[in-house]
């Protein structure tokens, strides 16, 4: 028994016109690509400059002598240690009411630590540094 290898024909007009294979284009996938490189590297920039590292950081050291007219709060803020700065102290109540708000002038110095009572119109649970800028003339 012999094989034959046929081709199969399809009948003309009944499958509808076949194709040819397009070339691939290759310029126009690393066009794409290099589009979403630009594109990321982009948010990537946008994300560093507003999350990354501040002028100010500060960081709450330790709070204390908690009474229900006041707080007191130790408190340190990295920056350049030939500015000075002004820094928002909060101080909020159990159920999370800002019960006191004061801005503290941060001397010249390398890191100094910064002391300070906060007066409140009442009883205290937690006090927070959450911003700082330049030191502002009042």
């Amino acid at each position: 028994m012999t094989e034959t290898h046929a081709t199969t024909q399809y009948p003309p007009g009944r499958y509808g016109r076949r194709r040819e294979p397009q070339p691939r284009r290759r310029w126009l996938v690393a066009c794409l690509a290099a589009l979403a490189l630009v594109a990321a590297g982009a948010i990537v920039w946008r994300l560093f400059q507003q999350y990354g590292p501040q002028e100010y950081e500060p960081q709450v050291q330790r709070f204390y002598d908690v009474t229900d007219d006041g707080i007191s709060v130790d408190f340190v803020v990295r920056k350049d240690a030939d500015t000075e700065a002004t820094c928002r102290v909060r101080a909020r109540s159990a159920s999370g009411e800002e019960v006191g708000l004061a801005e503290v002038d941060v001397p010249k110095g390398a890191e100094p630590v910064v002391s300070y009572r906060l007066a409140t119109s009442d009883r205290p649970v937690t006090v927070e540094v959450p911003a700082c800028g330049p030191l502002r003339s009042r």
